[in-house]
């Protein structure tokens, strides 16, 4: 008879199950099929440890079982209340589900975590995971989860870098955070490498109140601490003593300004009847094959604009040794220097993530959101820069001794 119940419960079980699989219901959660059995072997593995830590010593000292606390767990396939031994002396510490967890699976984790790195609000992650899993958690619990990235972003932030790095591109986004009660503005500074082996890394990112040379004079401080000997190229904005900087801590590399800068500055000044004109006269300047004959289109520039935008031509003339030093460069390399838009292009995926954000609750919960983000980001960075064989091969011609191949 015994034998005949067991048999129909099995398969009332079975059935139970199957229709929950085909209705994509959840099988462990509650009100699931298999929710009793997961039950059950987290209560009596819990009961095994409490068994093996109560031995001769412990009771010898008074010590013994003293009854069960019932809690609420989350795992990734629902909720399930579970019934927890303890002992008098509240010397037990359980290691299956551990006091005060609250969220069991670190499957669950990685998945809150991954949400969190593609922008989603706490709210919104919130109402993921009761969609997902029928597991309903906190704001409070999330950014707790969320907040374990933090020791792993202070430990990336300060990781040894390679030696050299070939071309760095060093700019700055901006962001509200609230601080002291009010919100205020936060610039991030980014630096975005090549390595010798032709791939990209972000080398770290620093935030500040402000843009300026002095904070950026103390990242290269960093980066040198970190263990960048050398940069070839370094490619910047017009910052005001941004060059000096770079100087100052790497006397070789060769400091290039951005093209792109110039003429959004430029434009600034310029009447929106004339930009198109004005342009179509200033793209033959830095569009030019040689130096000569970009000075040439320079002065025809000066000449046609010079009397109505003169603070935008003598810009041009003041600017002209930083920004023409690509055209000492083979086309190859004049092409990944001619602008900044390879960090450009890293900042519009950075704020696809962050767009919806508005003011971030503190500095760390800004790095923590563009951490997760530039680690996603990264992960397409698998291949070197096409033809970088050839990129390379320049570079050691151009640097000489400072660019080792082994061949």
């Amino acid at each position: 008879m015994k034998m005949k119940n067991e048999s129909e419960e099995h398969a009332a079980l079975r059935r139970k199950a199957l229709s929950q699989l085909k209705s994509g219901q959840s099988l462990f959660g509650e009100g699931g099929a298999f929710a009793p059995m997961l039950k059950e072997f987290l209560e009596a593995a819990l009961e095994e440890e409490l068994e093996s830590h109560l031995d001769d010593e412990q009771r010898q000292s008074g010590n013994r079982k003293n009854g069960k606390t019932s809690k609420r767990l989350k795992t990734s396939e629902g909720s399930i209340e579970l019934s927890n031994p303890r002992d008098r002396m509240g010397h037990f510490d359980p290691q299956i589900v551990r006091k005060r967890e609250t969220i069991l699976a670190e499957s669950l984790e990685k998945k809150i975590i991954g949400l969190y790195g593609r922008g989603m609000s706490l709210r919104d992650i919130s109402a993921e995971i009761k969609e997902m899993y029928d597991t309903e958690i906190s704001a409070g619990t999330l950014s707790a989860i969320t907040d374990k990235v933090i020791p792993v972003v202070k430990e990336w932030q300060s990781r040894p870098l390679e030696r050299l790095y070939c071309i760095v591109w060093l700019d700055a986004m901006y962001y509200k955070v609230k601080a002291e009660g009010r919100v205020k503005t936060r610039c991030v500074y980014n630096i975005l490498g090549i390595k010798k082996d032709g791939r990209k890394e972000v080398l770290g990112m620093y935030v500040n109140e402000s843009e300026g040379a002095n904070f950026w004079l103390a990242v290269l401080t960093d980066l040198q601490n970190r263990g960048v000997e050398d940069i070839l190229i370094a490619c910047i904005d017009n910052l005001k003593g941004f060059s000096e900087a770079i100087r100052t801590i790497y006397p070789d590399t060769e400091v290039r300004s951005c093209i792109v800068h110039q003429i959004r500055n430029s434009l600034k000044y310029i009447a929106s009847k004339d930009q198109k004109a004005f342009m179509k006269d200033l793209k033959p300047v830095y569009q030019a094959v040689s130096k000569q004959e970009a000075e040439d289109k320079l002065r025809e520039l000066e000449d046609k604009w010079g009397k109505k935008y003169p603070v935008v031509t003598s810009s041009w003339q003041r600017n002209w040794d930083k920004l023409s030093t690509y055209f000492g460069y083979p086309a190859e390399i004049r092409r990944l220097i001619y602008t900044t838009n390879t960090i450009e292009g890293f900042h519009r995926q950075i704020r696809k993530v962050t767009k919806n954000k508005g003011a971030f609750t503190s500095d760390m919960a800004l790095l923590k959101l563009i951490y997760l983000a530039t680690r996603n980001i990264e992960k397409k960075w698998t291949q070197p820069l096409q033809n970088w064989s050839l990129t390379i091969s320049q570079l050691s011609i151009i640097f000489k001794d400072r660019v080792q191949l082994e061949i």
